[in-house]
């Protein structure tokens, strides 16, 4: 049996909880948009072809914010091929993902499905093939309220009221040699300034996210980011961060510790930015979007991968997830929490079918998969602010990553409420823990209004069609609050949410 012990205070936080770290990713690839969030034919589809059960899910999921159209597709995007008459919209090759786009969505429709599932957009802008124009002229039809050519444009496709959007990612993956218009990081930084300046000229206050590296493997890691920002410091709020998650040759230790990872890669690129506004002199902090990451099985991808034919809207990396992958994505999240101050903005990639917490199949039904439901608890449960924890744990050997904890966590604190909730994982394969965490700085008594605990015996175990709550969190029975203490058994390889209440 492991012992783990933290202590609890309310006057050591971090910061705010942001509610857009739940953030998730819509992109054109797969069926992530056709017979995924939309799907006319479907029983369930509303008036404009939405999938009202993926809707619903979507809601339960408890995402923020949604970032679109891409990733890689949207660096050869032409973002008007997608508005006006469905019947006028071109059919376009999309280079990244192999396949065919029928523009059947678009700029307007995927605004009004945003609305229906009340999820702010972080719109993501062509920098590949395209420049300052196309992004200003986006802006335009976007945000512009009337009076204009596109914004007009706009108004007599049925959105009269600009969309108010506030976040841009100016590109994607620059960095990446795979990206159509793939740049130095001198040359991207040139473009991503001017576009920047450019679309401050046309709406000042925009949040605009200038590209960081695809992942922190990248041969240029930190060199892009500290060349990038040289030039456009000034003019951005955000860099960006990817990372992916797999085990790798069956190294499942290596797997479940993939946070350690994912916190290197935040203090780095916080390390990376600080110093390039330590020598501009600039008393301007930058924040990281983590606007993709997740678990992706990209060896399983890179086998299977087709480039002879042209599909519409193909079966592409629809990764099955099991126990192990819900726990790390619970610890992922564990990591994004603890770096509120900086990561103030994150996106799952992505929402439906694609490396997704919900499935779905065409003319059938959409479920839950594993990685949902950690998701999901986080997004109801992380509410005020961020405490700081140091944890007393147990260390274990890995592989990639050498001595881990093997016990992680994070908490939280709503002074409006008074509730205190707990994440926290137990990456052992093997060993039971027992956690001890001190509350008695609240000074006050609680009680525990609910505890969750996902884990299973079967760590290959999976949500399917046929079976789609095989894997749920169960309440764990074992957590008690005595003498100012929270007491709670955690199964190996498990991840818990616990939420204290003022007794």
């Amino acid at each position: 049996m492991l012992h783990a012990t933290f202590r609890l205070d309310p006057a050591f936080t971090i910061a705010p909880v942001s509610r857009r770290t739940f953030g998730s990713f819509v992109e054109h690839m797969g069926r992530c948009v056709y017979t995924g969030i939309y799907e006319p034919s479907h029983p369930t589809a509303d008036a404009d072809g939405f999938r009202q059960d993926v809707l619903a899910l979507t809601r339960e999921l408890g995402v923020s914010m949604v970032r679109y159209p891409g990733g890689n597709f949207v660096s050869g995007y032409r973002w008007e091929d997608g508005v006006g008459p469905v019947a006028d919209r071109p059919v376009r090759r999309d280079l990244a993902w192999h396949s065919l786009e029928t523009n059947e969505v678009g700029v307007d429709e995927f605004m009004r499905w945003a609305e229906k599932a009340d999820v702010e957009v972080m719109y993501a802008m062509n920098l590949g093939t395209r420049g300052v124009q196309e992004a200003l002229d986006v802006h335009e039809y976007l945000n512009h309220p009337s009076g204009t050519r596109l914004s007009d444009q706009r108004r007599s496709n049925g959105s009269d009221k600009p969309y108010a959007v506030r976040m841009f990612c100016l590109g994607n993956e620059m960095d990446g040699p795979w990206q159509t218009g793939h740049k130095t990081p001198i040359e991207y930084g040139r473009l991503a300034v001017e576009t920047a300046r450019a679309l401050r000229a046309a709406e000042p206050g925009l949040e605009l996210i200038a590209c960081g590296s695809s992942h922190s493997s990248m041969p240029t890691f930190a060199s892009w980011e500290s060349q990038v920002l040289e030039i456009a410091y000034d003019e951005v709020d955000y860099i960006s961060a990817h990372a992916y998650y797999e085990p790798i040759d069956g190294d499942l230790e290596s797997f479940l510790a993939s946070a350690v990872d994912m916190d290197h890669f935040v203090n780095s690129v916080v390390a990376t930015a600080d110093s390039v506004g330590a020598r501009l002199k600039s008393r301007k902090k930058l924040q990281i979007s983590f606007d993709e990451w997740n678990v992706w099985y990209q060896k399983r991808f890179e086998a299977t991968r087709q480039t002879s034919e042209w599909p519409i809207a193909p079966r592409v990396i629809e990764d099955q997830y099991n126990v192990a992958d819900a726990v790390v994505v619970g610890s992922l999240l564990i990591s994004l929490l603890r770096h509120s101050d900086r990561v103030t903005a994150a996106c799952q990639a992505q929402l439906v079918n694609v490396i997704a917490p919900i499935r779905s199949e065409p003319g059938g039904p959409a479920w839950r998969q594993t990685i949902f439901h950690p998701f999901a608890l986080t997004s109801r449960l992380a509410r005020g602010e961020v405490l700081r924890v140091e944890m007393r744990a147990p260390l274990h050997s890995t592989a990639r990553f050498g001595d881990v904890p093997t016990l992680d966590a994070v908490a939280t604190h709503d002074d409006t409420t008074g509730d205190v909730t707990v994440f926290v994982v137990n990456r052992s394969l093997t060993d039971p823990a027992d956690l001890a965490v001190a509350v008695a700085g609240f000074g006050r008594a609680f009680r525990v209004a609910e505890s969750w605990t996902l884990a299973d015996d079967v760590l290959t175990a999976t949500n399917t069609e046929q079976h789609p709550d095989r894997v749920v969190p169960r309440p764990n029975e074992t957590a008690w609050v005595e003498d100012g203490e929270l007491h709670a058994s955690l199964p190996p390889v498990s991840w818990t949410a616990i939420r204290l209440t003022p007794a």
